[in-house]
């Protein structure tokens, strides 16, 4: 996708170091960072330079390559696959990728373990760049009936950022709207804030416009009010972990814009790639919920008009804050999954109809 004209993915492997687009920065200063090391990539991880649960597993995958280059020693490299995996526990592409890499890495002759992390690491963002290329073929049939139903702009809200920035290219929920908008279809986006980190306003509504894709940003309690008045013809969001019964665990305030588009009778779609489905957690109460630090939600970062990048408090100084990054949405409230096989409901028949190995 495109930044400024040009064509970027969000990480590549360039001379036996890690290429990101810091997205901390995002939107007021475009900068590419230098991963060098396994602590640079978990740090990356960890402050979020990288986020967004298919873009997390890719960033671990080079991790161990980094580790490799760094000690190709098999004890270095599970420690590094361990702290890699506990450095953001909810997005369950973090482990699934990690273990992908350990099981082809395992057994290796040191001589060739490096060419064939780099291989996998690669096979890894490409394999993510087809299955999001996909999900967006399969998610832009609903919006073509939709718009052919309407005959007037589609307006979809989304929350959080399920982009091209989260995953190596073409997104996850953004997808079918990249397609229908490079179709023709006229489109427009409510894009959720999302607080506190602010991913709707400084990340997708970035990438929409980067795309010539009208958009409007809302504060997070505003999709309700908007689906009250018909202003939203569905919704469509991304998920760092979907279990195979079809909850889905995303962003904190999913669900509740889940509960607004089924009590208004809204379509409400999940978009997912199948490395982000969890085939054995059994109860939604298992999954691990990233609490992050409190300063998120008490501090805001923001260009001054100097251009300088400030933080500031926004809260009493005397008060707590509690900053739960994720919420799960029961598979009652998903209308379907897009995933890069095909659309089908929210439960275990739903995705062994797809998913039948």
């Amino acid at each position: 996708m495109k930044i400024e004209g040009k064509e970027y993915r969000t990480i590549w492997f360039e001379n036996n170091v890690v290429k990101i687009i810091d997205q901390t920065k995002l939107p007021h200063q475009f900068t590419i960072k230098d991963l060098k090391t396994i602590k640079d990539v978990i740090n990356a991880i960890k402050q979020m330079e990288v986020r967004g649960a298919p873009l997390i597993g890719a960033t671990a995958a080079y991790g161990l390559v980094l580790a490799i280059i760094e000690n190709n020693d098999q004890s270095f490299l599970k420690k590094s696959a361990e702290d890699l995996i506990s450095s953001r526990p909810t997005a369950i592409n973090l482990k699934w990728a990690i273990d992908r890499m350990v099981k082809k890495l395992s057994g290796v002759n040191s001589n060739k373990i490096l060419e064939i992390a780099k291989n996998e690491a690669k096979e890894i963002c490409e394999e993510d760049i087809k299955f999001c290329e996909n999900i967006g073929l399969n998610g832009l049939k609903i919006i073509e009936e939709i718009y052919n139903k309407k005959k007037g702009t589609v307006n979809i809200l989304t929350h959080c950022n399920a982009g091209w920035l989260a995953t190596i290219n073409w997104g996850t929920a953004t997808s079918p709207i990249y397609h229908a908008h490079k179709k023709g279809i006229p489109i427009h986006i409510w894009a959720d804030e999302t607080r506190p980190r602010n991913q709707g306003a400084n990340l997708t509504s970035f990438e929409l416009n980067e795309e010539g894709i009208k958009n409007t940003i809302i504060a997070d309690n505003t999709g309700g009010i908007l689906m009250q008045r018909g202003e939203v013809d569905m919704c469509i969001v991304g998920t760092d972990r979907t279990l195979a019964n079809g909850d889905v665990c995303n962003k904190v305030g999913t669900y509740l814009k889940a509960l607004a588009a089924h009590d208004n009778n809204i379509p409400f779609y999940v978009a997912l790639p199948s490395s982000t489905i969890d085939w054995n957690t059994k109860d939604h109460k298992e999954i691990p919920i990233e609490e992050r630090n409190s300063e998120e939600l008490s501090h805001m970062e923001g260009f001054d008009e100097n251009g300088e990048l400030k933080k500031i408090q926004i809260y009493p100084k005397k008060s707590k804050a509690k900053n739960l990054a994720f919420d799960v949405t029961p598979a009652k409230y998903v209308t379907g999954l897009i995933t890069e096989k095909g659309i089908c409901e929210a439960s275990i028949n739903g995705l062994n109809s797809l998913f039948d190995d």
